[in-house]
């Protein structure tokens, strides 16, 4: 490091400049009058004497009486110690500004835009492994494995993982083995086209960033149910119900797992109309005062706002407006429940178990 540079250096950690070259100075000369001093350096003599006192109650020299005022480095330990904790310091704080650039804060019910995808990519990985019911991620094949460890951790959790895989090249079809979803996800279709990184969780956070292609980098946090109900359409229409299923744990007979009200109606409707019986566990909140609650009891009804197709599943389009069980416990009472953000309905529905199906009995 030059002269020049170190004085700046030493300006950084709090020597003024007459200050800074008297030190330097010393560390040249070793030890010397306070006169030879101001003699070697540019310090006036008239003020040579304060300065060296200075640096003496900052600890980077001691000063003795030999005739006349001497002053020699100390040894330069507490300095160094000194310098590298101000490097330390310096440093963090550069860190710090950066994190608090490119992440803001997401504080509750926002909506944040960030600049790197990493910091989606990071705040995904910690929502998915607090994850308590439910995950949804769009994602290509790199990112799902280096998502894996999360994704597992919430799966050990009972936490429903539905992924959508896709490949970054159109023509691309890769080889997906079963056994890279085993103990990781629930559920997964594939879709052979670029598509942005998305995760759901818990009906209430969302982490999305466009394809790699795309001209603007960004990504979008969100912290609020209702604007992550917007990407779960997204999420449903354009990259789930369609595309190819690819793996699946889900049974196909009681006990049967939901955690989209939706795809509940969409296979007992059927049941319900032919008369079966059909015994449904159902756990979630209530609409009124958020505590949580479970019923069990037989669906005896279901309602929507679409319209049905004899001997057809109902479209999803039609599922789209209000969707409604009704559930008639042991003790005879009826409860409406509902899906996502319920609002007319006594029950919003987190997991909706079919336990039982009991065909109608034939005369």
């Amino acid at each position: 490091m030059e002269t020049q540079e170190l004085r700046q250096a030493l300006g950084n950690a709090g020597l003024s400049q007459y200050q800074s070259e008297a030190y330097i100075t010393l560390l040249r000369l070793g030890s010397t009058s306070a006169t030879r001093l101001a003699d070697e350096s540019s310090v006036p003599t008239a003020r040579i004497y304060d300065v060296v006192r200075d640096l003496e109650d900052k600890g980077y020299v001691e000063t003795y009486e030999q005739d006349s005022l001497h002053a020699r480095a100390n040894n330069p330990e507490v300095v160094l110690e000194d310098l590298r904790g101000r490097a330390e310091l310096l440093s963090t704080a550069a860190k710090e500004i950066e994190t608090r650039w490119e992440e803001p804060t997401v504080d509750e019910h926002k909506l944040s835009i960030v600049k790197r995808f990493e910091t989606v990519f990071d705040h995904a990985t910690r929502a998915i492994e607090g994850a308590e019911n439910e995950v949804q991620v769009s994602l290509s094949v790199d990112h799902f494995a280096a998502l894996r460890p999360a994704l597992k951790k919430a799966y050990e959790n009972d936490v429903v993982i539905k992924v959508s895989i896709h490949t970054a090249v159109v023509s691309e079809r890769p080889t997906l083995p079963t056994k890279m979803f085993e103990g990781v996800a629930t559920e997964v279709r594939y879709r052979p086209l670029p598509t942005p990184f998305i995760a759901l969780v818990d009906r209430t956070e969302a982490c999305f960033a466009p394809t790699g292609g795309s001209l603007n980098q960004y990504g979008v946090l969100v912290n609020d149910r209702t604007l992550t109900y917007v990407f779960h359409w997204y999420f449903l229409t354009c990259l789930w119900e369609v595309w190819e299923e690819i793996y699946s744990v889900r049974s196909e007979a009681p006990p049967i797992l939901y955690t989209d009200i939706r795809r509940c109606v969409r296979d007992i409707e059927p049941l319900i109309t032919a008369g079966d019986t059909v015994r449904v566990t159902v756990e979630g909140y209530d609409t009124g005062s958020g505590a949580e609650k479970r019923i069990c009891g037989i669906v005896t009804d279901v309602a929507y706002a679409g319209a049905s197709q004899p001997g057809e599943a109902v479209p999803l389009a039609q599922l789209a407006g209000q969707v409604t069980l009704y559930v008639e416990d042991e003790t005879g009472n009826t409860h409406t429940v509902g899906g996502w953000g319920a609002v007319v309905e006594d029950t919003e529905a987190t997991r909706i178990t079919v336990v039982d199906v009991a065909p109608v009995q034939s005369e």
